[in-house]
């Protein structure tokens, strides 16, 4: 585990409807590329290189001014075998950690469990969206979410709910509602559950952007007020170590150049005011950024856009990170694709073991399901 004062804290950044790889970490001087992407690619003349062979898209300076710095891990050729090339399916496989059949349990949600044994905070994990990521769900581990938090309560902006015993009536008449669909018993229990869990939530998390000052500007764009207000909760010091929020949608298969430059530049952007905020706090050495999405897109493009593929790319970005590039670069030679697709080369459970056991100092066999080759990025 890295040596800190503070808890360590992990922020995870999800790129919903699956990043197109071969456009964010661009294989500018590889011909195989042009060949494949005569309409939906990056021009030489606008790439940021990395090196020889790989480049950012230029619009994304300040991402890559974070990579200069030695800040941000790039993990290569990430994802599983055998892709269903299915939105849904993908991410219930990156959710729950089980490939092979239907997961019940998300890993971060037993991330929360390991982090807080008898679940004393319901804040320990944070969700900043529409309602609960699968990765966050767990029979018996608390969770917070929330889409606003500078309007943020549940049922507690309900004046004639003044007792915490009427909050608990109304959460159990909601409940109720949905026995006929859900059927009685441990399920309504859990829902009921959840709800209060999500009142606790409401009544301390308010306190952060009370609490909150600083002289960061952030745009006014969804990722960048998810980011702002993981960063007002990380300084309201409540004891939350894992964040969760997402940004898309990343699913291009038409007019992909405007839209994913624009997606890109927005995370850019808030990355970049995230971190600046926090280290205005003193308050960035402890925190810890990973990005991902549930798998990358077609190698061909479709004239306007890309379909759905398989290996991607994630990062990790961090005052502790120890930058580069990890892993290599799936070929793009048609003999080595999948389908069409890069093949993926490093399973996406070592990714995320590598963060439970060198980031978080958590056993991660019982999160990711087993063993598997971990990076030195943290």
């Amino acid at each position: 585990m890295t040596s800190t004062k503070k808890d360590p804290v992990l922020v995870i950044l999800q790129l919903t409807g699956a990043n197109d790889y071969l456009n964010t970490i661009v294989p500018y001087t590889n011909s195989l590329y042009w060949d494949n992407r005569p309409k939906v690619n990056i021009p030489q003349d606008l790439v940021l290189p990395i090196d020889d062979e790989l480049a950012f898209r230029s619009e994304v300076e300040q991402f890559k001014d974070i990579y200069d710095k030695g800040n941000m891990a790039i993990i290569h050729g990430v994802g599983f075998q055998n892709s269903p090339r299915s939105h849904f399916r993908a991410m219930d496989i990156w959710h729950t950690c089980e490939p092979e059949s239907i997961g019940i349990d998300g890993w971060v949600a037993k991330v929360i469990r390991d982090l807080d044994p008898n679940g004393e905070n319901v804040l320990k994990g944070v969700n900043f969206g529409q309602g609960l990521p699968r990765a966050m769900a767990m029979r018996g581990v608390p969770v917070t979410s929330v889409n606003n938090l500078a309007t943020y309560g549940v049922f507690s902006s309900v004046r004639s709910l003044a007792s915490e015993d009427e909050r608990t009536q109304l959460l159990d008449s909601f409940a109720r509602m949905y026995a006929p669909a859900i059927g009685t018993g441990p399920t309504m229990e859990y829902l009921g559950q959840t709800g209060l869990d999500a009142l606790k939530g409401a009544d301390v998390i308010k306190l952060a952007p009370e609490r909150y000052s600083s002289t960061i500007e952030y745009a006014n764009n969804a990722i960048a007020k998810s980011l702002k207000d993981v960063a007002q909760v990380h300084l309201a010091d409540l004891g939350t170590q894992v964040f969760y929020t997402s940004h898309g949608p990343f699913d291009t298969h038409f007019d992909q150049s405007g839209s994913h430059a624009k997606l890109w530049i927005e995370i850019s952007g808030a990355l970049d005011s995230f971190f600046a905020d926090l280290k205005e706090h003193n308050a960035s050495e402890n925190v810890v950024v990973m990005l991902f999405s549930e798998f990358g897109r077609r190698v061909k493009d479709n004239g306007t856009g890309t379909d759905h593929g398989a290996a991607g790319a994630a990062f990790v970005i961090g005052d502790r990170v120890n930058g580069g590039m990890y892993g290599e670069y799936p070929s793009l030679k048609t003999e080595d694709l999948t389908q069409g697709d890069l093949a993926p080369n490093y399973d996406f459970r070592g990714f995320y073991a590598s963060l439970v056991d060198k980031w978080l100092g958590l056993d991660p066999i019982p999160i990711v399901g087993g063993k598997f080759e971990q990076m030195s990025f943290v």
